[in-house]
């Protein structure tokens, strides 16, 4: 399952990328015909709260999965609602970029993170779009339980 998030669902989108699902974060200078258009192409679920945007969403038969809540949880579970999260997946994608992390040697990352990161961490992962660096760091459980919560 892949979705397209929309410029007002920032977050969500972010914490879709944690579950490690596909998701194209669309910016604001992407209009809603381009969206529209991702959306199909890409076979991905529109998320939004644009109500125009639903409509000619509906009009065109993209699947679309209408958020107007503020609460993140609620959201959340609203798009997670049809689908379980692959436990295997979680924090398997870059939350900037969506690309799909891979590992690095912890050697590489030396001077590329703060000194008590790589005195306390033997795993790193790298997104190769572009080039943030991961580790379990202190939010990393809390993440972790939120997702194994909504996924309950």
């Amino acid at each position: 399952m892949k979705f397209l998030v929309d410029q007002m669902l920032g977050t969500l989108a972010k914490w879709l990328r944690f579950c490690g699902i596909d998701t194209f974060y669309a910016t604001q200078s992407i209009q809603d015909d381009k969206l529209l258009e991702i959306s199909k192409k890409e076979n991905r679920i529109l998320v939004t709260r644009d109500k125009e945007l639903i409509l000619r969403a509906q009009k065109k038969d993209i699947r679309v999965i209408p958020v107007f809540t503020r609460d993140l949880d609620e959201q959340l579970n609203k798009v997670l609602d049809n689908t379980t999260v692959d436990t295997t997946q979680i924090l398997s994608r870059c939350s900037l970029c969506n690309t799909k992390l891979i590992s690095i040697d912890r050697e590489q990352v030396k001077d590329k993170v703060p000194k008590n990161v790589y005195q306390t961490n033997e795993t790193f992962w790298i997104c190769p779009n572009c080039h943030k660096i991961y580790w379990k760091g202190s939010h990393y459980d809390e993440i972790i339980q939120k997702i194994k919560s909504l996924n309950q």
